[in-house]
């Protein structure tokens, strides 16, 4: 027996087997909401992706269910349909794509944006100069960021956005970090009796919570017209895959259809915390020529503000959706 040992042989070890070892999956913690274990409901996903294999890149998977990062690819390049229609692909089986050392200008960017679909114009966020159809966000000591909250984007649209390229124009020293989360892990972690409750709900979004100082006092009753409060439905199904989707966030919904102004807020909280179990996420550390292009009906996004007063700049192109819908069961 060793010194250290003999030293401590007032502790008595009750242990014969790891803790978790019988263990029936998640189990709660006592007096709290939240549990602990593991997320079975990964696993069949997890390995789905593992097996994916593709015929014009190679994919670096990130994360049991979401991220890749794609390689071998040149996006300053007119890339051929074939190429396009697998990155689509892969877009729709890992929901967020990553690029690394593209040298690309905003007008390459758009030209590649432009090959998934129309792009949107944002009329509350500054675009480039040159190019209306990038929002730029350039951050200083002046302009800290804002944006450090799980949400879809645009999800006061009638028409929220289907995707979005973000690029890296300069990045801070260290920080600025983006998250993504996998909609669909957290609308299936649920407990059933949750499902069930919120499968017929629809929420309202509106523009205003994040964007009212952007609009003039005067102007506020005609941007009101032109974007009225919408009602999507709290799950919706992916439009290409079909699978639900938890499709909430505290930075737009100001409502649930039905319940009381306590009990709405109370259930878009507890709905949004799926969204914080970091199991279901992946984390981009942005590099200079570095980008992301993610799904904006399977993913929400949360961008790290842990850099000010350095300066972090990036551009995103926007693609047009459709409106989200809850298939009929």
């Amino acid at each position: 027996m060793s010194e250290t040992v003999q030293e401590k042989d007032d502790v008595e070890i009750l242990a014969t087997k790891d803790p978790g070892e019988g263990l029936p999956g998640r189990v709660s913690l006592p007096g709290y909401t939240r549990t602990m274990g593991p997320q079975t409901h990964l696993f069949e996903e997890r390995e789905r992706l593992q097996q994916l294999t593709w015929n014009h890149f190679s994919a670096r998977q990130l994360s049991p269910t979401i991220g890749a990062e794609l390689e071998g690819l040149d996006l300053s390049q007119d890339l051929a349909q074939k190429v396009i229609d697998e990155i689509q692909q892969a877009l729709w089986d890992y929901k967020v794509i990553f690029f690394r050392n593209q040298k690309i200008t905003s007008e390459q960017q758009i030209q590649f944006a432009s090959r998934f679909g129309e792009l949107e114009i944002h009329p509350f966020l500054p675009p480039n100069s040159q190019t209306p159809e990038l929002v730029r966000f350039e951050k200083n000591a002046k302009a800290a960021g804002y944006e450090n909250q799980w949400h879809h984007d645009v999800t006061w649209r009638e028409e929220p956005s289907q995707g979005a390229i973000l690029r890296a124009v300069e990045i801070p020293p260290v920080g600025g970090d983006t998250f993504f989360v996998d909609a669909n892990a957290a609308y299936e972690g649920l407990p059933q009796e949750i499902k069930q409750k919120i499968d017929p709900l629809h929420a309202v979004h509106d523009f205003l919570r994040a964007f009212g100082r952007q609009v003039p006092k005067g102007k506020r009753d005609e941007i009101r017209e032109k974007y009225p409060l919408v009602k999507h439905p709290v799950v919706i199904n992916h439009h290409q895959t079909g699978k639900p989707l938890l499709y909430v966030n505290r930075i737009f919904v100001t409502a649930i259809e039905g319940l009381n102004e306590k009990e709405g807020y109370e259930l878009i909280d507890l709905l949004c915390r799926e969204f914080e179990i970091l199991e279901y996420s992946c984390r981009f550390r942005w590099e200079p020529n570095s980008i992301a292009f993610w799904d904006n009906q399977a993913v929400q996004h949360y961008a790290a503000s842990d850099y000010s007063p350095h300066i972090r700049v990036m551009e995103r192109a926007s693609i047009k959706g459709t409106r989200p819908i809850r298939a009929q069961r």
